[in-house]
């Protein structure tokens, strides 16, 4: 089966088509978005909301259900989109990208994976890094022998300072795209990220969700002719087979 993804948006002021997405196994889907991240430069086109909620991505862009398994965005703005499906059963399927995160970097492909041995180094580096967060994850990971970006999932369920606000022990959940570049020979961590949600929340509701991510629902190119994406919804959400937040990976209650 054919996925279309498609290349870097260049600049199309003015340019508008329909983006038609077909999805397999959709009995559960309450709703369809697409999210417009970032500019033609590669800058966040809205701050990062730190009172995000799980289930209401930060878009007004719904498609429109014109029958089982076809939704329809009309006359989207010509850029680059990423896909967001809500599920009734507390799953969310999210489509990304890899932003420039210096500049004059490119844009990256989810697709141009990284070099495999440069790809363990930097997992085992990230591993035995301090972070604030207790369960820091590369999900994935592109580039090549120069420079690697990595969308991470940043989770914390120890006990903060915001169990005492909310009265109830809660998480917080970040996702980022970090970079890494060879100087001389040696891999190192850009100190600059992109952060692209925040999420805070009780234990006991996030434990309760799955939210994984998909590279083969992000960087839908939309210039002026109607784009078209199939997507397969996964039967089964393993550890072995995506890549995201799983259910109870989150420690609920008071530790």
């Amino acid at each position: 089966m054919a996925f279309l993804l498609v290349a870097v948006a260049g600049r199309h002021d003015g340019l508008a088509a329909d983006l038609m997405v077909r999805l397999e196994g959709d009995e559960h889907v309450r709703q369809v978005l697409a999210l417009r991240r970032f500019d033609e430069d590669g800058n966040l086109r809205q701050p990062v909301d730190p009172k995000a909620v799980i289930d209401r991505p930060a878009t007004r862009r719904v498609a429109s259900r014109e029958s089982a398994g076809t939704y329809r965005f009309s006359d989207l703005p010509a850029g680059k989109y990423d896909l967001v499906i809500l599920t009734t059963n507390q799953i969310r399927i999210e489509g990304f990208h890899y932003p420039p995160v210096a500049e004059f970097d490119p844009f990256l492909s989810p697709h141009d994976e990284a070099p495999p041995d440069v790809a363990r180094w930097i997992v085992k580096d990230i591993a035995k890094s301090r972070h604030y967060e207790n369960k820091v994850t590369p999900l994935y990971l592109a580039g090549d022998d120069k420079q690697v970006r990595i969308l991470v999932q940043l989770l914390r369920d120890k006990p903060t300072s915001y169990d005492g606000h909310y009265g109830k022990p809660v998480a917080t959940l970040r996702h980022e795209v970090w970079q890494y570049r060879n100087r001389y020979g040696g891999w190192v961590k850009d100190r600059k990220t992109k952060v692209l949600d925040r999420i805070l929340m009780a234990k006991q509701d996030l434990a309760k969700w799955i939210w994984i991510w998909e590279p083969r629902l992000g960087g839908i190119d939309v210039k002026d002719q109607t784009v078209r994406v199939v997507y397969p919804i996964p039967r089964e959400y393993r550890s072995s087979q995506v890549r995201g937040l799983l259910r109870n990976l989150v420690v609920s209650g008071a530790e």
